[in-house]
């Protein structure tokens, strides 16, 4: 079966965070998919293809305001739809 909607371009830097100005809404609508160092990531909070990075949770940990602590790996980064 063919999807007939029209996918949004995946963009350079892209939040899972509401709040960030990195966030596009339109994109979370379909399922998106995360190679970091040539092996897909499940746990990714953000990323930037064109400076090579991504961010993860750590653990369980979370700030005062009760947001996932994140931690930023660097290496090669490219996403894709499912």
């Amino acid at each position: 079966m063919l999807d007939t909607t029209q996918r949004p371009d995946l963009p350079d830097h892209l939040s899972s965070d509401a709040r960030s100005p990195h966030h596009v809404a339109a994109v979370f609508e379909h399922d998106v998919g995360i190679f970091f160092k040539d092996t897909e990531r499940f746990d990714v909070q953000e990323y930037c293809i064109s400076e090579g990075w991504i961010k993860v949770p750590v653990g369980n940990k979370v700030d005062r305001k009760g947001n996932p602590l994140t931690i930023k790996l660097k290496g090669t980064v490219s996403a894709f739809y499912k």
